[in-house]
């Protein structure tokens, strides 16, 4: 005898969905575990592994039993790494009272807006975004504001669309600098006037997302807003990680740093939702961030290449366009000239899921443009080996001449 299970989710989860990213990695994966040949550009992931004096630190940090807990914020050592770094990055000091450690960026960014974001309240969200912003927003009962970016103005908000999107209820603007999907990173100009109108609306606070500041392909450094405009400093949190830059996806270590008002609240929360981030994950991360850098570089060099060939791939197949990213591991690749053709089969292409649906019939697997708030485009990963790569854009090359 059985019986039905009998489960009523909460409201918060009606309000979201599964992350699309994630929900395409894991199509992928089932249609190769299903004996599919799928080359799957979805993944936002490096495909180096973790740096060797990362991962000894690591090795050498359960050596001497550091398999404790440690306090909620971090320990004293990486919290110093991060004060250190982002006093490179930024020029900004920051006391260690002011950076919360957290099992990746991701949970960061999600108790900043549990920690601040009430019934009604307005986030600001521009569109591309990356995709767990708008469902992080509603699944705390707050209101994601979204103002469309168009390619004609680099993907980018400008100073006029934040103004008119600002009301009494907006407590965060949402900045992703370099961004997931596009690679878009705001100048010095661009980042001075989206400061000057926030300092004329003192109750909006920024949440800078710039996990991939170090994925960088231009003459000079990325910025950050709290170094262009200091008087912000009180309002801005940064958002980072070691994800990305260090190829450290699976060790779980973001971190924030920010007003000792949002900071106290995120520690709180994290006191009652995970206690700490691991230990040992906690000494490779102070290893990254202290160490030596050179696997930075080398690994960016690899991207670049491999974004250009891309590109140049890319570029030639009727129907696509490509803007260059300025940071990041990813092409946003603009499909119009697909929309309204059909597949040999004679199914009409209406929207870019449609679009990465016939791709995936031909072994590509990437994300939707609408998956990001923008259509019609289409994400592809560039952070996998140059021969995928190669590979994955003769079948797109194929794929699109074979419409009609």
């Amino acid at each position: 005898m059985t019986t039905a299970e009998n489960f009523t989710p909460a409201a918060r989860l009606l309000r979201i969905n599964e992350s699309p990213s994630t929900a395409a990695a894991a199509r992928a994966r089932e249609l190769k575990a299903q004996g599919r040949d799928i080359l799957d550009l979805t993944v936002g992931e490096p495909d180096f592994d973790t740096p060797e004096n990362i991962k000894q630190a690591a090795v050498e940090a359960i050596g001497r039993g550091e398999t404790k807990y440690t306090p909620v914020n971090g320990t004293p050592a990486l919290r110093d790494a991060i004060v250190a770094r982002l006093a490179r990055r930024t020029g900004i000091t920051y006391g260690t009272d002011r950076i919360a450690v957290g099992g990746g960026a991701k949970q960061i960014i999600f108790l900043a807006l549990m920690a601040t974001v009430d019934t009604g309240t307005e986030v600001i969200i521009p569109a591309p975004y990356w995709v767990s912003y708008p469902d992080m927003c509603r699944a705390n009962d707050g209101e994601p504001v979204i103002v469309p970016c168009p390619r004609e103005d680099g993907f980018k908000l400008t100073p006029e669309r934040l103004s008119a999107a600002i009301t009494e209820r907006t407590r965060w603007l949402i900045l992703n600098t370099p961004s997931n999907p596009t690679g878009a990173a705001y100048s010095e100009s661009e980042l001075r006037a989206l400061a000057d109108v926030l300092l004329a609306h003192p109750h909006v606070s920024v949440l800078t997302d710039e996990i991939y500041d170090e994925i960088w392909y231009e003459q000079t450094a990325a910025l950050s807003i709290v170094g262009v405009e200091p008087q912000l400093k009180d309002r801005v949190l940064l958002v980072n990680g070691v994800s990305k830059t260090y190829a450290m996806t699976g060790w779980r270590i973001g971190y924030a740093a920010g007003p000792a008002g949002i900071i106290g609240a995120i520690n709180k929360l994290q006191s009652q939702m995970s206690s700490c981030p691991s230990s040992i994950s906690q000494a490779a991360a102070a290893e990254a961030l202290s160490g030596d850098q050179g696997f930075v570089g080398e690994s960016v060099a690899v991207y670049r290449e491999r974004r250009d060939r891309v590109i140049g791939l890319l570029e030639k197949v009727p129907g696509l366009s490509c803007t260059e990213p300025s940071g990041a591991f990813y092409l946003f690749v603009g499909c119009e000239g697909l929309i309204g053709r059909r597949t040999p089969d004679g199914r009409l292409l209406d929207t870019d899921q449609d679009v990465t649906l016939y791709l995936l019939e031909q072994g590509v697997a990437v994300i939707h443009g609408g998956a990001y708030g923008a259509s019609p485009y289409f994400r592809v990963s560039f952070s996998t080996s140059m021969a995928v790569l190669e590979e994955a854009c003769e079948r797109i090359a194929t794929a699109c001449a074979a419409l009609t």
